[in-house]
């Protein structure tokens, strides 16, 4: 047995399934099945329950792939270090960031990262903001790149930036065409936003709510993707960071105009497990995010 066969195993229990999991280490899923196979003759119990889909843990699978989390996590930390003592970075980092951020610029990001650091590995994954957290508490990634972040028991916030707010709108909606934005300009506008459970929708809610104006939400999605293409085609108006939708103004689909308005922010952080070190890769990252918060 290998830290390579705890590996293949923890990823299988994660993504709770064998294929997905041998596609992450690199192998087919016959041999990944051979491994478990493997695991669970040495140990003499079944770790996975088969007969579910997705693939369930069974009692003791939960306690094996808690071992098994913690010996790959160790070893993995230990190599990094090894390799740092010789002045260079090599291993992963995982990486879990909502779409609004992941889509616009962390590839670019990523890339750089790793043009400087050949020997390194960024893994980047996009997900739903709930799901950026369970992925980082559950020890699925190293960090986690979400907006309004809230810190747990399991996690702490390291603030990364501030993005300002923007009114977008189609350029031939009649607050396009108008010099300047006020916020009573807002009042009694058709609007698409996001889905009621996501933090920025309540940001904005508690906005309209504070200043005593009424809104009409026509659409509603839970990403700035779909929000923007709403936007396009003349659904309505919207607030969207300004970064967001930077490629669309350019190209002259959308029209942003600024509105003087302190509240009208959307706080960005990086989420990190407490009490966990970060391997050297992974904390080297972390500072390499913190020198580039963006323009």
């Amino acid at each position: 047995m290998n830290s390579g066969h705890f590996k293949v195993f923890r990823d299988i229990a994660q993504t709770h399934s064998v294929s997905r999991g041998a596609a992450m280490n690199g192998i087919s899923q016959s041999a990944a099945s051979q491994i478990l196979k493997h695991l669970e003759n040495d140990i003499g119990v079944v770790l996975l329950d088969r007969s579910m889909r997705p693939l369930k843990l069974t009692p003791a699978g939960r306690l094996y792939f808690d071992a098994s989390r913690d010996i790959v996590r160790r070893y993995e930390v230990m190599r990094a270090e090894i390799d740092s003592l010789k002045g260079e970075l090599v291993g992963s980092v995982r990486v879990a960031s909502i779409y609004s951020i992941g889509l616009y610029e962390m590839r670019r990001i990523r890339e750089d990262f790793e043009e400087e650091h050949p020997q390194a590995r960024v893994h980047l994954e996009y997900m739903h903001p709930e799901k950026v957290y369970e992925a980082v508490s559950g020890d699925q990634a190293d960090l986690g790149l979400i907006s309004y972040p809230t810190a747990t028991k399991k996690l702490k916030v390291i603030p990364w930036r501030i993005e300002k707010m923007v009114l977008v709108c189609h350029p031939r909606h009649r607050l396009a065409r108008k010099r300047t934005v006020e916020v009573n300009d807002l009042a009694d506008q058709e609007f698409v936003s996001f889905d009621p459970d996501l933090s920025i929708r309540k940001a904005m809610d508690r906005f309209f709510r504070e200043r005593g104006l009424l809104r009409k939400v026509v659409l509603a999605f839970d990403n700035i993707q779909m929000i923007k293409e709403a936007l396009v085609i003349g659904s309505g108006i919207s607030l969207l960071p300004e970064r967001t939708v930077r490629q669309e103004v350019t190209e002259g689909r959308l029209v942003a105009h600024r509105i003087e308005a302190p509240e009208l922010v959307r706080p960005v952080g990086i989420v990190q497990r407490r009490r966990t070190t970060l391997s050297p890769t992974a904390a080297a990252f972390l500072q390499y995010l913190q020198e580039r918060p963006g323009d």
